[in-house]
């Protein structure tokens, strides 16, 4: 296998690599999800030559993403991958029989993540309950929640939480986690979950200019809207969702160039600044950046 092998140089390896959270599990900082259309043969060369590990079969369980993790795991990468099922179950007798179903379209015994999802409070105990009882029978590794309510992460990823991995929110648009996560988190990391950071282009809008914005303000690639929340060093792995192989390039691009400098944060931080001035918050509740 290529894995890995393939990345540039350029950068240094503490920004390529990172080890997610007490997951104990050392992987590329750049992970894929299901839900916006990306192929199945795109993601089956994502792994083989750049070494893409974090496969999030998520809100969309997209047959062909599908197809693409069990062709990697009969070519023998199966423990190369750290495979995401996600469950947005409310009720704790169907979590494990949704866990059960994609099981066996991906043709795994068992899932290195059952992720819990949009969880904007305390998950329900029956639902814990249930998704431990998932893990004592060996169907899944870890545990993990995903949120939009920063707030919570820090108790999700405590060390006395059930969780080993958390997905949030962050971007040059919404950089609440510098105030509301980033500071309450344990030191080390293997006292803390794996954070995993989504929405790293605002749905796009941080790929065009604003109204209002100085006209001399340029504005941002893909890459660097990636490099952005890469160069945080508490964001273990950030996840894109591409809907063509040229999306997935681009996020790639981001692991090459390395992490921004002072004075490229600041433009992403000014330019984040007037996405949010511009467009407000897109999601149907109040979530404050």
């Amino acid at each position: 296998m290529q894995a890995a092998a393939q990345t540039s140089a350029t950068a240094p390896a503490a920004f390529r690599r990172a080890v997610l959270g007490r997951t104990g599990r050392e992987l590329l900082r750049i992970g894929v999800g299901s839900s916006f259309g990306i192929g199945g043969r795109e993601l089956e060369q994502a792994v083989e030559e750049h070494g893409v590990q974090y496969l999030y079969w998520g809100t969309l369980r997209t047959p062909w993403f599908g197809r693409a993790i069990r062709n990697l795991c009969r070519r023998g990468l199966r423990e190369h991958l750290f495979i995401v099922v996600q469950s947005y179950s409310r009720l704790a007798s169907l979590v494990r029989p949704s866990l059960c179903v994609a099981l066996r379209r991906l043709g795994i015994e068992r899932t290195d993540l059952l992720l819990l999802g949009w969880w904007n409070a305390p998950v329900w105990p029956r639902i814990l309950e249930a998704a431990l009882a998932c893990q004592e029978r060996g169907l899944v590794t870890h545990l993990g929640v995903s949120t939009h309510q920063r707030p919570l992460v820090p108790g999700f990823a405590g060390p006395d939480s059930p969780f080993a991995v958390v997905h949030f929110r962050y971007n040059a648009a919404h950089r609440g986690a510098e105030r509301d996560i980033f500071p309450h988190l344990p030191a080390a990391r293997s006292e803390r979950a794996g954070l995993v950071a989504f929405t790293a282009l605002r749905w796009g809008q941080l790929l065009v200019a604003p109204a209002g914005a100085p006209p001399e303000l340029p504005v941002p690639t893909a890459a660097d809207c990636y490099r952005f929340v890469l160069s945080s060093p508490h964001v273990d792995v950030c996840l894109c969702g591409p809907r063509r192989g040229a999306d997935l390039r681009h996020a790639l691009t981001a692991l090459e160039r390395g992490p921004m400098d002072p004075e490229e944060l600041a433009w992403m931080r000014r330019f984040g600044d007037a996405v949010y001035a511009a467009r407000g918050n897109p999601l149907p509740f109040s979530i404050r950046a």
